[in-house]
């Protein structure tokens, strides 16, 4: 998947987790979708690397990863702020 591709699902898996996990984020709504890019670049990357195989498209398997990605670095965000 491109690195455009991999923006526009950050910014919607950006959305979900921040709705999977309310609460008061510091930075807001902008940071928000900036941890969701990079927890889809985190995501694909840890899964690519695993092996659990390559992502090619708007499928339900990259956007779990990039959820739980964003879903990781939203909490850690969290807890650092």
């Amino acid at each position: 998947m491109g690195i455009l591709a991999w923006i526009v699902l950050g910014l919607i898996c950006g959305a979900i987790a921040k709705a999977i996990m309310p609460g008061p984020d510091p930075g807001g709504m902008f940071v928000t979708m900036l941890i969701g890019i990079a927890g889809a670049f985190v995501g694909g990357f840890i899964a690519t690397t695993l092996g659990i195989g390559s992502f090619s498209g708007f499928n339900l398997g990259s956007m779990a990863v990039a959820v739980m990605g964003s879903m990781v670095l939203l909490f850690a965000y969290r807890k650092l702020k």
